[in-house]
């Protein structure tokens, strides 16, 4: 049987990109540092006389918090049981059904995790931003374990159904390395571990 891959390049999550950010000082203010958009510009309200060290860490800190935030909303709209389900059919037969997927902050050695008793796939909002094969290579994985709980020979010639799967593995490798992580010398696909 010929497997094609899917057509949705722009399914996966992406990457938010930082707005424009103001920053308004008062000497109303004292101790508080806030921030809200407005307009599309990200302004941050603080106390006149900070160093400009403390006022780029009161800036990154909101940001990074806001930023979360937007990723966090954005994935929770995606459909992950419907994007699984059409995984499963196209690359395995339409045998691994998964009781729930989801999107977790919690992961923070793994890209993905099954739990093939409960049915439970997570996968990791670390995966925000990348490309939607390499998603999806994630999701393929993950539905894997539900019909092979190990990495054995049945287990590979499952994921490797889905032809980017190699690809998909290295790319990840290398985010791993490039963002310090370890990266063992044992199966690279071992539940595609950040290290």
């Amino acid at each position: 049987m010929t497997r094609r891959p899917l057509g949705h390049e722009s399914s996966g999550p992406t990457q938010t990109t930082a707005p424009p950010i103001e920053i308004r000082r008062s000497s109303r203010r004292r101790r508080t540092v806030s921030a809200r958009m407005e307009a599309g510009t990200f302004v941050v309200l603080m106390p006149v006389g900070l160093r400009p060290e403390e006022e780029q860490g009161h800036v990154d800190t909101l940001l990074a918090r806001y930023q979360r935030s937007q990723a966090k909303q954005r994935l929770a709209t995606e459909d992950l049981a419907g994007r699984a389900r059409l995984l499963s059919q196209t690359y395995l037969d339409g045998r691994a059904r998964p009781t729930s997927i989801t999107w977790v902050t919690n992961q923070q050695h793994r890209w993905g995790s099954c739990s093939p008793a409960t049915g439970t796939i997570r996968l990791s909002t670390a995966l925000d931003g990348m490309p939607s094969w390499v998603v999806d290579s994630v999701i393929v994985h993950e539905l894997a374990h539900l019909l092979e709980a190990n990495h054995g020979p049945r287990f590979k010639a499952l994921v490797r159904r889905f032809e980017r799967y190699d690809e998909a593995t290295a790319f990840l490798r290398g985010v791993s390395f490039a963002q310090g992580r370890s990266v063992g010398d044992d199966d690279a696909e071992s539940d595609i571990e950040t290290g």
